[in-house]
């Protein structure tokens, strides 16, 4: 079984545009589609002003992992673009990914993860932070 990939994507000079309902749902129609288009199944995710982390399984045939990442990040960037008037992309170039092999380093990946809205002061308890939550149910 493959294993679950950590991922962290930035906004290019950390701008702060992506806590916002209608961004959640360009990301959202995106990971919900990614599992049968590109064989890359998200689940669970926070994204805040300036960064997403999300967890995902690609599938056998998956497509490679820069590429999956490389697409996802040029069309949600246009359709987000849209959204904002933004121009100049969207998305840092680089991104951060960490393999997680056992349920033990899922579990306590999300427990931290899941507090970030409340560290940053957004929000007073996590389950109060509207930009998270999960798609495909991943499990080891």
């Amino acid at each position: 079984e493959q294993p679950i990939t950590f991922f962290t994507v930035c906004t290019k000079n950390r701008r702060r545009v992506l806590a916002h309902p209608e961004i959640q749902r360009v990301l959202l129609d995106l990971w919900q589609k990614s599992g049968e288009l590109d064989g890359w199944y998200v689940g669970r995710y926070v994204i805040m002003p300036d960064h997403i982390h999300f967890f995902a399984r690609a599938a056998r045939d998956a497509k490679k992992m820069a590429d999956w990442v490389k697409m996802f990040k040029s069309v949600s960037s246009r359709r987000i673009s849209a959204i904002t008037n933004e121009t100049g992309g969207l998305w840092q170039r680089e991104y951060f990914d960490r393999y997680l092999r056992r349920a033990d380093s899922y579990a306590e990946k999300w427990s931290y993860v899941v507090e970030n809205p409340v560290r940053a002061g957004l929000v007073e308890r996590a389950d109060l932070w509207p930009f998270a939550g999960e798609i495909w149910r991943l499990e080891f």
